[in-house]
């Protein structure tokens, strides 16, 4: 074995120290800022530790975490999706509308739904690939057509903004058991959307850290060129991205109809930009090719804490948006911080 041989062999033999671990992980600056805002809250909120409390704030993140995984995940890949939250709506509109006008079980509505969100994933994805403009431009078109949809076709259909009611058609209850029921444990009511919001984060994180997909999402992030030089698929990567993020909308989108029963055509419009906070805050770079999907999951933990935070200490929800704009320079700045002290310890 020669000099160079021996040197390879050492490196690979090399312990990375749990600090270096530690400051490695890009879920680390919004871990502190959680645990910043929870003992906040715990202080100057006095029912905030109540279980119920609990409760409520799980399932304000998990109605932001659903669509904040997949959303990290493209971001991760280097892109955006600025039509995520009218296809929050969308989704829940096909699926109403489709029933009731089909008079069919309400879960052939459902499947239909899944396909038309997926295949708005694939458009966006089918767009930026062959077009090569930038996210921001093929998605805002995505944005701009879907809230013209939404409106249009609910006026045109049911004649008016708002959907009609499905909750008396066969295969609602069992819908809606598995998109909006409440979980009963000692007492407290937990939504089953928070049981959907950790599963995504789960597969989303084996994905990420266990599969060679997982290396392509890094690899398309870092540098696109690059990655297609070393026979990394870049266009079946970021379509298959995007479509997470149409699956993410059709979870999120059965969850708004079955928890109501009528949808309102005009809503959604700017959660995209809560769900994009939430991964910046959870530790995903703008640029691109870092983050986790543990990081979404507490950045959008952070906005449920600090959502009804605000309420428990019973101040005027109007500063909701200054905490919500300060949280994220801070998380910006900390998650800066954080990547520069690991790039200097390696």
């Amino acid at each position: 074995m020669n000099a160079t041989q021996v040197k390879e062999a050492d490196e690979r033999l090399l312990q990375t120290s749990p600090l270096r671990k530690l400051l490695g992980r890009p879920e680390l600056g919004s871990v502190v800022g959680a645990i910043a805002v929870f003992v906040f809250f715990a202080f100057f909120a006095d029912s905030f530790l109540r279980a119920a409390s609990l409760s409520t704030v799980l399932y304000a993140a998990s109605t932001i975490g659903i669509m904040a995984v997949p959303v990290a995940l493209l971001m991760i890949g280097g892109e955006f999706d600025l039509s995520a939250g009218v296809m929050v709506t969308s989704s829940a509109l096909v699926s109403s509308m489709f029933s009731y006008q089909m008079t069919a079980n309400v879960w052939v509505g459902v499947g239909v739904s899944l396909l038309v969100t997926l295949a708005i994933g694939a458009f966006n994805g089918f767009m930026l690939t062959r077009t090569e403009l930038p996210s921001f431009i093929i998605t805002l078109g995505t944005f701009l057509m879907l809230t013209g949809l939404n409106l249009g076709f609910t006026k045109l259909i049911d004649g008016t903004v708002s959907t009609k009611s499905i909750a008396d058609m066969e295969g609602f209850p069992s819908a809606r058991d598995v998109f909006a029921s409440t979980i009963t444990i000692g007492g407290v009511g937990f939504k089953v959307t928070i049981l959907w919001w950790l599963a995504l984060v789960a597969v989303a994180s084996w994905i990420l850290l266990r599969t060679r997909a997982g290396n392509w999402i890094f690899a398309v992030g870092g540098n696109k060129d690059a990655a297609r030089a070393v026979g990394v698929p870049v266009t079946r990567t970021k379509i298959g991205l995007y479509m997470g993020v149409g699956f993410g909308a059709w979870i999120s989108g059965q969850h708004l109809l079955f928890s109501y029963d009528v949808v309102q055509s005009g809503e959604g419009v700017g959660n995209e930009l809560i769900y994009i906070i939430a991964a910046v805050i959870g530790g995903c770079l703008i640029t691109g090719g870092y983050g986790s999907a543990v990081g979404s999951a507490v950045g959008a933990f952070i906005f449920g804490m600090t959502s009804k935070g605000i309420v428990f200490a019973e101040w005027n929800p109007d500063w909701f948006k200054f905490f919500l704009g300060a949280m994220l320079l801070l998380a910006t700045l900390l998650n800066a911080w954080v990547r520069k002290r690991a790039e200097a310890t390696t």
